[in-house]
């Protein structure tokens, strides 16, 4: 780490602040030019701290910017990682308030979510053990949104800023994850009823468990490990999707299920 104590709280702190307030900053990477990976790490732990005593708790894990696509349009070209807490989640056919759910600038992404059965801690941790691992797979939406001005953000900004992580809904539909090819799975979404984007399950990293292995795996080098009935989300499997208020998103998943989610003020 380049940055010491004091500065990872702080700039924790300010991402908190940023949250609470529905406000922007300027990258930190513009700011700390020696910043590291493993300092934007501390800064999410930082965030979290703040959000967890606040009465949040953590129900899973993310990975981000696993597809071409999305690495594109974001300019980042690996992936993210962050925290899901229960107040992140919200239910499948809601229609969420951006004030009250403190959204900024809101993209919605299309994803397979895995809900385990058994713990996992990397290193090591495998495609076939992720699999093994998994209660089921669900359709998700994931808001994501960023504390970031202008989303112009750098890997080290987006992984301080827990992976630019909004909320999350999950369908209701349940898979086993051997029921079928997760790779070879198509996805569709509508937006206000008009077909927007099309996705494979094999866009991020090639198959969906591989990216899940390899959060484990990360997550794994920092000791922090996926814990049974946790959610990990996989990436989007299709470019992001700019949200406003009025706005209806509509996604299936093809062999797996549907899921859906709207926009108010």
């Amino acid at each position: 780490m380049n940055l010491n104590a004091e500065k990872i709280r702080f700039l924790g702190d300010e991402l908190f602040a940023a949250l609470r307030s529905r406000s922007t900053l300027a990258p930190l990477t513009s700011r700390e030019a020696g910043i590291t990976l493993d300092d934007a790490y501390n800064i999410s732990l930082r965030f979290l701290e703040r959000r967890t005593a606040e009465g949040e708790r953590v129900i899973g894990k993310k990975i981000g910017v696993t597809s071409k696509p999305v690495q594109d349009m974001l300019g980042v070209h690996q992936p993210d990682f962050g925290f899901l807490t229960d107040a992140m989640a919200v239910a499948d056919g809601s229609s969420v308030s951006l004030s009250q759910a403190r959204l900024i600038q809101p993209r919605a992404e299309g994803e397979i979510a895995f809900v385990l059965k058994k713990d996992l801690k990397g290193p090591g941790v495998t495609e076939q053990q992720v699999l093994d691992a998994t209660d089921y797979v669900v359709p998700c939406f994931e808001i994501v949104d960023s504390r970031i001005q202008d989303w112009k953000i750098k890997i080290q900004d987006t992984v301080a800023d827990n992976a630019s992580c909004g909320v999350f809904v999950l369908g209701k539909d349940r898979v086993a994850p051997r029921a079928l090819d997760l790779a070879a799975v198509k996805m569709q979404i509508s937006k206000n009823g008009t077909h927007v984007a099309d996705g494979i399950g094999a866009a991020v990293q090639g198959h969906p468990a591989t990216a899940v292995a390899w959060l484990a795996n990360t997550l794994g080098r920092f000791g922090i490990p996926f814990l049974a009935g946790e959610v990990i989300l996989s990436g989007s499997l299709a470019p992001l999707l700019p949200a406003v208020p009025g706005d209806r998103f509509e996604m299936t998943l093809q062999g797996i299920g549907n899921a859906s989610i709207s926009f108010e003020a």
